[in-house]
């Protein structure tokens, strides 16, 4: 596996009106919200490509195909994604991964937006993506 870069960065919020006050209101970051779905993001932010504000039941519907977080799994917090070459290495990680003995929360798939993704949960709840988003390559 060879990652590229760190392409999103994003807290995972229980409560996500309270982040944004944070985030938005006192921070000042200049997070939108693209589809109603509560997740508000930028990637005009020096030094991260992406920096989001992630909902907990849109991480979980994410990861699990529901709104809820399973319960015999830790809570997480935030969600980083490590950016490889294109969607091939995303499936090839998952591979490696799993051969390693990592569970995946999914396995490699393609997101409606366009972007290849595999997530595991670390030992520190954090989710981690191993990702390819053409539009962080041009």
């Amino acid at each position: 596996m060879e990652v590229q870069f760190i392409a999103s960065l994003s807290v995972i919020a229980p409560d996500p009106a309270e982040s944004n006050n944070l985030y938005v209101g006192s921070l000042g970051l200049p997070l939108t919200e693209a589809d109603n779905d509560g997740y508000r993001h930028t990637e005009s932010l020096g030094g991260a490509k992406h920096f989001g504000v992630w909902p907990l039941t849109a991480a979980a519907q994410a990861c699990f195909g529901r709104d809820t977080w399973p319960t015999d799994r830790p809570i997480p917090q935030a969600s980083v994604e490590f950016e490889v070459a294109d969607a091939d290495a995303v499936r090839s990680a998952a591979v490696e991964l799993r051969s390693a003995g990592y569970t995946l929360l999914h396995q490699a798939r393609t997101e409606p937006w366009g972007q290849t993704v595999a997530r595991l949960q670390s030992v520190e709840g954090l989710v981690i993506g191993i990702s390819y988003a053409p539009w962080l390559h041009s």
